[in-house]
């Protein structure tokens, strides 16, 4: 399934948020969305899940779900958002208990779930027993247990400590590979965009504004390899020098204000 966006300007009262974007999410792409802080990367990633009405434009969906999919659309956020009084694998079941499902059928979404983020072992633990890290793949695994038609992450690793978020990166990879799940994260490190996207969407400072779609033509199982360091350190500077000095003047924005 691939999202179509068309035009789409955002604002909240006289506050522009976004402004004509047009962008295409293909399928099986993991398309990456950053730049500096406010420019309105949650509230596009809100309108391409149909949270938020766009203020003009229109977001159009092309193809058909991939078989098995309960929720076309499925969001990972910062924010755990788990149930302290269930265990792992009954937060994972949460979100299929509203679609009619067989209780074989739901298991074997829940194990597969489980195994696909490596919580086998963990399915009795409580959220309250577990790390930052692996509280944040109980979400993922609750996502991908409704085989989600378009997965949208709105900056799931930013509360993690650097050695959790890589070993995170590495699952997500691992996950994405095997699913080929269409998928936009939105982001403001650009390690992490390199790292896992297809392509990557840069916008503007607010209003935020679609500047540049750039390709990361390497192959994910590769991008940790040392002979790629160079051509990913030419595409960071590359994508920083399109928005670093928007990101100072957005800093400048923040502290002021």
């Amino acid at each position: 399934m691939e999202l179509l966006l068309e035009g789409v300007s955002h604002r909240y009262g006289e506050l522009r948020a976004l402004e004509a974007i047009d962008l295409e999410v293909r399928e099986g792409e993991t398309l990456a969305l950053i730049g500096p802080s406010g420019c309105g990367k949650s509230t596009l990633l809100g309108i391409m899940g149909g949270l938020l009405e766009p203020s003009e434009g229109s977001v159009r969906v092309r193809g058909e779900p991939p078989a098995g999919c309960l929720n076309p659309f499925t969001y990972v956020f910062q924010d755990f958002a788990l149930l302290p009084w269930r265990t792992v694998a009954g937060n994972v079941a949460l979100a299929l208990e509203h679609h009619r499902l067989g209780a074989g059928e739901r298991e074997r979404r829940i194990d597969e779930a489980l195994r696909l983020t490596g919580l086998e072992e963990f399915a009795r633990a409580y959220p309250r027993q577990l790390s930052g890290g692996m509280r944040q793949r109980v979400g993922l695994a609750r996502a991908t247990a409704v085989r989600p038609a378009l997965l949208l992450l709105d900056e799931p690793l930013s509360a993690l400590d650097a050695q959790t978020r890589e070993l995170l990166m590495e699952d997500l990879i691992r996950i994405w590979s095997h699913e080929r799940t269409t998928s936009v994260y939105v982001t403001h490190n650009l390690f992490e965009a390199l790292r896992m996207a297809d392509r990557i969407a840069v916008l503007s400072r607010r209003p935020g504004r679609l500047k540049e779609t750039i390709a990361v033509d390497i192959p994910l199982a590769e991008r940790g390899a040392p002979e790629r360091a160079a051509a990913l350190s030419a595409l960071h500077q590359r994508i920083w020098a399109l928005i670093r000095d928007e990101v100072r003047v957005a800093d400048r924005e923040v502290h002021d204000g």
